[in-house]
């Protein structure tokens, strides 16, 4: 099964490759060149595809959307090693990729690991980011007070520390034709979030990648380098200026519903949006809401 653009079967979309940062990023674009950009950023253990609700409206709505596979997943590289994961590789990414686009700047929306790239874009590269869209992941610093100070949220991390093993995630996850994988994909939203059809296409997305190593190696980098993550911006100031829209899908299993005030403290202008029904996928299960809200938010 092909895993490019195709899977969307509109005409005006289109799949490329981007060599940045030294790595071959596969990249969905659309909409006119001269359009103001969108860069939508995936997490985990999705692909460019967990935008596919969002992409042509925004194009619709007059912006040139670019939505990598990022590194370690599906089409893109996935380059040896735990050091190619760092957030300042990950972000580097992202700041060329906007460039390849002609770009100094751009309008940045992340989901789940997408959206930590997206914070960090927010506070070290500031000028870098026009507007930021935020979905189901706490502002660094947020975070950081809450694995301190919650009991719950500690306890809702534990996959986090599993992933530092060596080996063990790479087999538990890819056995049996991925099935603990889509079964954490599945739990982790409402019914309404992946059909049938959908997760066929993320485990052929898995069997692109042709390991999962890309995949787990974010979390191993954060977890063997927590200066990069858990210690403060390189910038020495955790603050983001770039007004901030953050969607919250209080359903959330992994994430507490407090991390999207908590996050909001951090932002200069910045606003929370909460779905009390939908889960870490809401951009999915509520995607007209969803980019509503983001198309407002770029048009201010």
């Amino acid at each position: 099964m092909r895993t490019d653009a195709s899977l969307l079967d509109a005409p005006d979309v289109e799949s490329t490759t981007r060599t940045v940062n030294g790595v071959d990023l596969h990249v969905v674009a659309a909409g006119d060149p001269a359009d103001p950009l969108v860069v939508l950023l995936h997490g985990f253990p999705d692909f460019w595809y967990g935008w596919r609700e969002q992409i042509e409206p925004l194009v619709d709505a007059g912006y040139r959307v670019v939505v990598p596979d990022q590194r370690g997943y599906n089409l893109s590289d996935s380059p040896r090693g735990t050091d190619a994961y760092r957030i300042d590789d990950l972000t580097a990414d992202i700041r060329a990729l906007i460039e390849s686009e002609g770009r100094e700047s751009a309008h940045v929306i992340g989901h789940d690991w997408g959206a930590i790239v997206a914070w960090e874009l927010g506070i070290d590269y500031p000028s870098v980011v026009h507007r930021l869209g935020i979905i189901n992941v706490p502002h660094p610093a947020a975070f950081r007070e809450a694995l301190r100070s919650s009991v719950e949220q500690f306890r809702r991390s534990w996959y986090v520390f599993f992933f530092q093993l060596p080996g063990l995630p790479e087999w538990a996850l890819a056995r049996d034709e991925y099935r603990l994988l889509s079964d954490a994909l599945l739990e982790s939203g409402s019914p309404t979030a992946f059909s049938p059809v959908d997760m066929e296409r993320y485990r052929a997305s898995w069997r692109t990648a042709g390991s999962l190593s890309g995949l787990i190696n974010w979390y191993r980098a954060a977890g063997l380098h927590p200066t990069d993550l858990l210690t403060g911006s390189t910038s020495g100031s955790e603050q983001v200026d770039a007004p901030t829209l953050i969607i919250w899908g209080e359903r959330d299993t992994a994430l507490i519903p407090d991390l999207a005030p908590m996050s909001r403290q951090y932002c200069s202008n910045g606003r929370v949006e909460r779905f009390p029904e939908a889960t870490h996928w809401v951009h999915q299960e509520e995607s007209e809401a969803v980019t509503e809200l983001l198309i407002g938010h770029l048009q201010k």
